[in-house]
C-alpha cells in the first residue's frame, strides 16, 4: 500500500483517496469532544474503522483506545478492517459492547465494589430465579393481593436500572395493576441486590451499575481508568440509555477525547430504555464539542432519499441535515392503496413474484411493518403462494407463546380428546404444574375431556385451594367457548379467552404485554373473516404446515425477509414494501411521541436501495365485524405529492387454494403405524 501524504505527515493509509471530504474531516480531527451525525447509509463505520487508524498511525497505543459497540459482531468487524489498513496488531484496543467493556473492567476492580475477582454473571433465568427468591423473603406468607411475579419484576427492575428513572413512574408507565406496590417492589429489589453482593453474583445490569458506581465513588479507580483510556469512541449513540452517557462521560480525562457517532433521525428504541435526549442534549453537555455531519448517501436511488428527506423535515426536536445521493437514476416510491387488508397482502404477494421476474431475488426484498401482528395476513398468503420467507424476530405469528396460549384453548373445545391443549390452558393457571395437569386429565377420562370438563364437581377431586379455583374458572371459560354463538365467531371466543383472564396473566407474567395483547387483538380481527372455530383452526394448522419457508425448491439462501422496522435497522434491501401505513397502525395508537414514530418512519424508508412501496388499506373490520374506512398514515399524508405516485389498487384477489394430494403413490406404512392405526381404542 502506497504511503499517503498530509500536512507533513506520512500515512500508510491513503486517507484522502479513500474518504469523502466529510469523513475525512472527522477523521483528522485533533481531539476533544466530537459528534459525528451519520445519516442512514453515510458510511459511519468506515468512518469509526479510519479513525481508529489514524490514531494508531499517530502513535497512539492501541491499548489507549476504547471503542464501543452495541454488538460484540461490530467491535470484531472494526478491529478486523483496522488489522487489515493499518497491518497492526489490534488485539490491545478495548472493543466490544458496554457489557463486555464493563465486565473486563469490573474483573480488576470488583473488590473496590465488595465481589471477588472471579464474580459470576446471572442469564435471565438465573436472575429471575434469584428474584423470585427475593420476593420470597419479602412476603414469605401468602400475599392478601396480587403481586408481580418475578420475571416481571427482572424486567421492571432492568429497566429502572438502566434508564434511571424513578420507580413508581416506571411502574405508571409498564405495570399500573401494581401501582399501589411500589414499597413492596422497592423493598424486592433492594433484596435482591444484597443477596448477588452476599453470593458474589452480577446480573448483565450490574454490568453498567456497578462500572458507573466504581467512577463515581472510587477515585482512584476513575483516575486509573482516565488514564488508562486517552480517547473513547462510540458507535450508535443514538441508542445509548442514560447509564451508558454517564459511564462514557465519567470515563474522560482532561483531554475529553470522546467522539460519538450516531444519527439523531435514527433514534427508535425508548422503549428499550434508550434516550433520545443523550444525543440531542451532546453539544449542551460538551460546550466546546465540534459537531460533523456525513450526508453522502452511497445507498439509494434519489426519489427515496428525497423521501426520506421530506419526511423527517417535519420533525422540529432535531439536528437538521439532508442525505444527498451518490447513485442517480430511479423511479418514484410508490404509495399504493388497496381495498383490504386481504387485498394488500395478496397485492404485495403479486410485486414480489413480479419484481422476482424482473431480476430481483427473494434474498434483495423485504416487507417492513411497525408491530409483528401487522404481518399476519401476509403471512398466511406468503404460504398459500410458496414464497419462502423469514421472520428477523424469530417467531412467526403463531409460533409466539401467547398466541399459542389462546390458541389452545379453542383448540380443546373443538377436539376434546386434544390433551397437549388442555395441559396447556390448566398450566396458565394458579396451582396446577405437569403432574396436576395430567392427573386431572386422566380424571376426565380423555375420550370426551369436555363434556367431562362441563359436567364435573371440582370439588369432588379433592385439590388444594388455588387449583380447586383455577378449575373452577376453567370449567365456567370452556361453557362460554362451548356455546352455539361462540363456536360461530371464532374471533369472539379469542376475545372471551383474553377477557375473562388472559389479560391479566399476560401483564402479570410477560414483557411487552401492550404489544402481545395488540397482537391478539390483531388474530381475532383475522378469525373474525372464518364462520367457525373448525374453520379457522384448519387454516392456522394448514399454515404452520406450509410456512412457505420449506415449501420452495432453491437456494436455502434465497428466502423473502418480514421484519418490524425496529428489527430492521442496520439493514438494507434492493426493494423495500412498508405495509399497513394507517393511523392507528403506523403511527401507532399506543405511541405516546409522534416525533420518535416519524423516525421509525423514516429508518423504514432509507432501508431501501432501489424500489420503495408504501402500502395502505383503505377498510378494515373491527372487532363487531363493520367495516370501517381507516385513514391513510399522517406520514403519507404529510408528503409533498411529488415525492412519490399514487397507485390505487381496486381489484378483487381471490385467495390461491391449497393443492390436493396425489392419490396413489410408492409411500409403504411402516408396521408400527399399521398397527397403531387398527387398535381397538381407535376402532
Amino acid at each position: 500500500m502506497n504511503r499517503g501524504d498530509r500536512g507533513g505527515k506520512h500515512y500508510r493509509v491513503q486517507y484522502e483517496e479513500e474518504l469523502n471530504p466529510q469523513q475525512l474531516e472527522v477523521v483528522m480531527h485533533p481531539g476533544g469532544p466530537m459528534l459525528a451525525l451519520a445519516g442512514a447509509g453515510t458510511g459511519k463505520t468506515r468512518t469509526l474503522v479510519y479513525r481508529t487508524c489514524r490514531l494508531i498511525e499517530d502513535g497512539m497505543p492501541p491499548s489507549r483506545i476504547m471503542l464501543l459497540t452495541f454488538t460484540n459482531k461490530a467491535a470484531r468487524e472494526m478491529m478486523s478492517r483496522v488489522d487489515d489498513l493499518v497491518e497492526r496488531g489490534t488485539s490491545r484496543v478495548t472493543g466490544g459492547t458496554f457489557h463486555s467493556a464493563g465486565h473486563r473492567i469490573l474483573r480488576r476492580y470488583a473488590e473496590m465494589l465488595g465481589y471477588s475477582p472471579r464474580f459470576s454473571i446471572l442469564d435471565r433465568e438465573d436472575s429471575t430465579e434469584l428474584m423470585g427468591a427475593a420476593l420470597a423473603d419479602v412476603s414469605p406468607e401468602v400475599p392478601s393481593r396480587r403481586m408481580p411475579r418475578p420475571r416481571l419484576l427482572v424486567n421492571l427492575y432492568s429497566f429502572v436500572i438502566n434508564t434511571g428513572n424513578d420507580l413508581e413512574q416506571v411502574l405508571t408507565d409498564r405495570a399500573p395493576q401494581f401501582i399501589d406496590q411500589g414499597e413492596v417492589v422497592a423493598a424486592v429489589f433492594k433484596r435482591y441486590l444484597e443477596r448477588k453482593r452476599k453470593a458474589d453474583l452480577m446480573d448483565f445490569d450490574d454490568l453498567l451499575l456497578n462500572w458507573l458506581l466504581l467512577l463515581t465513588r472510587f477515585p482512584r479507580a476513575r483516575q486509573a481508568l482516565r488514564e488508562q483510556f486517552s480517547h473513547i469512541l462510540v458507535d450508535e449513540y443514538q441508542d445509548t440509555n442514560r447509564l451508558q452517557a454517564d459511564i462514557v462521560d465519567a470515563m474522560l480525562g482532561s483531554a475529553r477525547n470522546v467522539m460519538v457517532v450516531g444519527d439523531d433521525a435514527q433514534s427508535i428504541y425508548a422503549f428499550r430504555g434508550a434516550d433520545f435526549e443523550n444525543i440531542l442534549g451532546f453539544p449542551q453537555r460538551h460546550p466546546d464539542c465540534a459537531v460533523f455531519r456525513l450526508e453522502t448517501n452511497y445507498r439509494s436511488f434519489p426519489p427515496i432519499l428525497e423521501l426520506a428527506n421530506a419526511s423527517i423535515e417535519n420533525n422540529a426536536k432535531q439536528f437538521k441535515k439532508s442525505l444527498r445521493p451518490v447513485r442517480t437514476g430511479g423511479g418514484l416510491p410508490q404509495e399504493v392503496a388497496v381495498p383490504t387488508p386481504e387485498v394488500q397482502a395478496a397485492h404485495v404477494s403479486d410485486e414480489l413474484l413480479a419484481l422476482r421476474e424482473e431480476g430481483f431475488e427473494f434474498e434483495d426484498m423485504a416487507v417492513l411493518y411497525r408491530n409483528h401482528a401487522h404481518s399476519l395476513e401476509l403471512q398466511v398468503e406468503l404460504a398459500r403462494r410458496n414464497i419462502p420467507f423469514r421472520i428477523r424476530s424469530g417467531l412467526r405469528f403463531f409460533e409466539h407463546r401467547h398466541v399459542k396460549d389462546v390458541l389452545a384453548h379453542l383448540r380443546f373445545i373443538d377436539n376434546p380428546r386434544d390433551e397437549i391443549a388442555f395441559a396447556r390452558i390448566t398450566k396458565l393457571r394458579d396451582g396446577f404444574g405437569p403432574r396436576l395437569a395430567a392427573r386431572v386429565w386422566e380424571r376426565l377420562g380423555g375420550a370426551d375431556g369436555l363434556r367431562r370438563l362441563l359436567d364435573l364437581d371440582p370439588g369432588t377431586l379433592d385439590l388444594p385451594r388455588a387449583p380447586l379455583v383455577s378449575l373452577s374458572e376453567l370449567k365456567e371459560l370452556a361453557t362460554q367457548l362451548a356455546s352455539p354463538e361462540q363456536l360461530g365467531r371464532p374471533g369472539e371466543s379469542i376475545r372471551t379467552v383474553v377477557d375473562s383472564f388472559y389479560r391479566q396473566w399476560v401483564r402479570s407474567h410477560l414483557e411487552n404485554a401492550g404489544s402481545r395483547l395488540e397482537d391478539l387483538e390483531q388474530l381475532a380481527l383475522f378469525a373474525d373473516g372464518y364462520p367457525d372455530v373448525n374453520a379457522f383452526l384448519a387454516e392456522v394448522s394448514l399454515f404452520n404446515d406450509l410456512s412457505g419457508e420449506d415449501a420452495v425448491a432453491g437456494p436455502p439462501d434465497e428466502m423473502l425477509t418480514l421484519s418490524t422496522v425496529h428489527q430492521a435497522k442496520g439493514i438494507e434491501w434492493r426493494a423495500v414494501f412498508v405495509i399497513w401505513l394507517a393511523e392507528g397502525r403506523f403511527p401507532s395508537f399506543r405511541a405516546d411521541d409522534e416525533e420518535e414514530e416519524r423516525r421509525l418512519f423514516y429508518v423504514a424508508v432509507t432501508r431501501a436501495r432501489d424500489r420503495l412501496f408504501l402500502v395502505r388499506p383503505e377498510i378494515a373490520r373491527d372487532r363487531y365485524r363493520i367495516d370501517t374506512i381507516v385513514e391513510s398514515s399522517r406520514f403519507l399524508q404529510e408528503l409533498p405529492s411529488e415525492v412519490r405516485e399514487l397507485v390505487a389498487i381496486a381489484e378483487d384477489h381471490e385467495p390461491d387454494g391449497f393443492d390436493a394430494l396425489p392419490e396413489g403413490g410408492r409411500y409403504r406404512l411402516p408396521a408400527f403405524v399399521d398397527e397403531a392405526n387398527h387398535d381397538d381404542d381407535i376402532n
